[in-house]
């Protein structure tokens, strides 16, 4: 049971976002990328591949240095007084102002990809490429507060740019050496190196969502990194250095950090590029993941899929029929509700957990149909209803609130 009111429910319910509600964390359904990392299917690279090997002594950190470098963003935004509250490494918002970060080219076309939260609410953003001195405007072309990726132009000449090539995330595995370049307190020009030292962690987004499939890593990052690149040993992008965890009073590197991965950063540029606007399924529920032990305390009527705790009135799970709980219960010190369906199915694929279910949420559009199958009841009555996908809100906020 512990372990059930531990585990995150994954960013499809309340829009892919992590509310923690005391041991609960809410969100909702399909609130996160409109991508599947899990697919084998993954783009070419925006940029060709870099072969980056050991020059013979040892020292493949500063090759990667070397070839990437000219590749990184000092970015420099210059701030409202009414500038974004949101902090991922803690402490007070500050006013006005200006406020660093990173990113990193992608194309000689001059596209550069940061954080959202590094040029979010900016009257003028500027960069600096590589170890050049020169500063150069530059202009948001668009971005998405759910995954936390915004997506930048600087008009220059493109024998003067050094795309960084794109990896693949969905291959990455724990232990893999890594590479971060940026600017941690301003200060250009900073590499660090460690491993992958987790996968699939979920942070929170600024808009309140969840990002999933997030690449821990154990190379130092601190406010500043923010939107660099995290490189593997190929010299390829897996992933983008967006928060950290600290420890005590501390606001700095503790040894952990965790970077967007790059396939969905990838999406994300695509949809802007494209559409000039990101949107993200939507199912509107929260719920968390059945196991055995979960299955026998609560007394479910089966040992896997997702248990939906709260339907959000009028969103599409709502519509089609889909019900939470009706039962308020305080188990471990967690508020819950009991009694609401238990989905197995999503289109005929077994459903174990909520991954699964997010999953299956984020391989679809806004507009597209599900056909989820549920248990229903004491009896374990069995249906099927169709859900519309919608578009998720702006912010968990006002998900929440209808």
């Amino acid at each position: 049971m512990r372990r059930f009111l531990r585990t995150p429910f994954g960013s499809a319910l309340l829009g892919g976002a992590v509310v923690a509600i005391f041991g609960w964390v809410a969100i909702a359904t399909g609130l996160i990328e409109a991508q599947n990392d899990s697919s084998a299917t993954v783009a070419a690279p925006l940029a060709p591949p870099i072969a980056v090997k050991d020059s013979g002594d040892g020292n493949a950190v500063n090759q990667i240095y070397k070839r990437d470098g000219q590749g990184v963003a000092f970015i420099q935004a210059t701030q409202a007084p009414e500038e974004s509250a949101f902090n991922p490494f803690g402490g007070e918002p500050e006013g006005g102002g200006v406020s660093t970060g990173s990113g990193f080219l992608i194309d000689t076309e001059g596209h550069i990809v940061t954080n959202n939260h590094v040029v979010e609410g900016a009257t003028k953003v500027t960069v600096k490429l590589g170890s050049e001195n020169s500063t150069h405007p530059a202009e948001v072309i668009g971005a998405d507060p759910a995954s936390d990726v915004a997506l930048l132009k600087v008009d220059l000449p493109a024998d003067q740019l050094h795309p960084l090539a794109l990896g693949d995330s969905s291959k990455v595995q724990v232990g893999d050496p890594v590479v971060a370049i940026g600017n941690p307190f301003g200060l250009d020009r900073t590499v660090t190196s460690g491993i992958v030292s987790a996968l699939q962690r979920q942070i929170q987004a600024p808009n309140g969502f969840s990002i999933n499939h997030v690449i821990q890593t154990d190379a130092a990052i601190n406010p500043g990194n923010s939107g660099g690149p995290l490189i593997d040993s190929s010299g390829s992008v897996i992933g983008i250095n967006s928060q950290i965890q600290t420890g005590g009073g501390s606001g700095g590197n503790v040894g952990i950090g965790f970077a967007v991965p790059i396939n969905t950063a990838r999406e994300v540029v695509k949809q802007i590029e494209t559409n000039g606007k990101v949107e993200h399924a939507y199912i509107g529920i929260t719920g968390g993941t059945v196991t055995p032990a979960v299955a026998e305390a609560l007394k479910l009527p089966t040992k896997q899929g997702v248990l939906v705790n709260e339907v959000v009135k009028g969103g599409p799970a709502d519509e089609a029929g889909i019900e939470g709980g009706k039962t308020e219960a305080t188990i471990e010190g967690a508020p819950v509700r009991l009694g609401g369906d238990v989905i197995t199915e999503v289109d005929g694929e077994p459903i174990a957990s909520m991954e699964d279910l997010i999953d299956a949420i984020d391989a679809h559009k806004p507009g597209d149909e599900m056909k989820i199958t549920l248990l229903r009841g004491n009896d374990a009555e069995e249906q099927t209803v169709t859900v519309k996908l919608g578009v998720r809100p702006n912010s968990v906020e006002e998900a929440q609130n209808g």
